[in-house]
């Protein structure tokens, strides 16, 4: 076996520029040929979708690296002059190529540190969405809305290069504690009876969010156990401040990231018929008052 592999060696360092090539283009070939047969048997037998993806990742990884060792052996005089090849090919890139380096280095950093998986959302500098792919160069992300907007998908893909992961900064809703918080804005006039508002805000808020209040108190011992962070008030609660135009009463509750929008609008929709059957409750809105200084009523406000 080993007197065939020194004959496969010695025939391809003495062989024609043309031969060479020919045998390059040969094994490329026949890598990506039998990467595609074994992902066609995968694909008949699983249906898993994280699976599939894992497999496609692992196998295209296998064929770039053989192919790297083909071309080298054929390319080469002796499997010695691998290393020559190998150290020649990284000087070039290190100073031709110093971008596409860093996101290598980039992608070696998410596969060995996992910051973000596929499947994570997470915002890393003004972009925001859940990670469907991450390959040598960059990572794409499924791009959500704006905060704003309720952070529902877009429909957008974005490509991000791998070296980002070094500049900008990364926030992964999925891992650790995997909750945020949220707040809705109510604004009651002065003349509504802003106690009886504030308590059904509360009475709702505790609907919607209590549950998720006590799973998150339990995850938060983990994180207490790797960061030094303060436990905080689990339980929803809403705050109290006047404002030009009436009483806001602010809702501060925990929800998972991916349903604070629904979770907003079950709040908001439970919040209209509870105030609806109340007649000392009005929503307040920018509004100009104008008085009257007439004699007779100095202080009468002209509506």
């Amino acid at each position: 076996m080993l007197d065939e592999f020194n004959w496969f060696t010695r025939f391809f360092t003495y062989s024609s520029i043309q031969v060479k090539f020919i045998a390059s283009f040969a094994g490329t070939v026949l890598l990506i040929v039998l990467r595609k047969v074994f992902l066609k048997i995968l694909f008949n037998n699983t249906s898993n979708a994280l699976i599939r993806y894992r497999w496609q990742k692992i196998s295209s990884y296998v064929v770039y690296v053989f192919g790297i060792i083909i071309i080298g052996q054929i390319w080469f005089k002796g499997i010695e002059s691998i290393a020559t090849y190998l150290g020649l090919l990284s000087a070039g890139i290190a100073i031709a190529l110093k971008d596409p380096l860093t996101n290598v280095t980039g992608w070696v950093f998410i596969l060995s540190r996992s910051p973000f998986e596929v499947g994570d959302r997470i915002q890393i500098g003004e972009h925001a969405g859940d990670v469907i792919d991450v390959n040598f160069f960059k990572f794409t992300l499924m791009e959500i809305s704006q905060w704003g907007q309720g952070e529902q998908s877009s429909g957008r893909i974005i490509h991000i290069p791998n070296g980002k992961v070094f500049t900008e900064t990364l926030a992964n809703y999925s891992k650790g504690f995997k909750y945020i918080w949220n707040e809705i804005d109510v604004l009651v006039t002065f003349e509504s009876d802003w106690k009886t508002a504030k308590k059904i805000l509360e009475k709702i808020s505790k609907k919607h969010a209590a549950s998720i209040s006590k799973v998150a108190a339990k995850k938060f011992k983990d994180i207490s156990k790797l960061y030094m962070v303060y436990k905080p008030d689990f339980n929803p609660q809403v705050y109290t401040k006047v404002e030009d135009s009436g009483i806001l009463l602010t809702i501060r509750y925990l929800c998972n990231p991916r349903k604070r929008r629904i979770t907003s609008q079950h709040i908001w929709e439970d919040v209209l018929d509870a105030y609806d059957e109340k007649n000392d409750i009005d929503f307040a809105y920018p509004t100009t008052r104008f008085y009257n200084l007439d004699s007779d009523n100095n202080n009468s406000p002209i509506k």
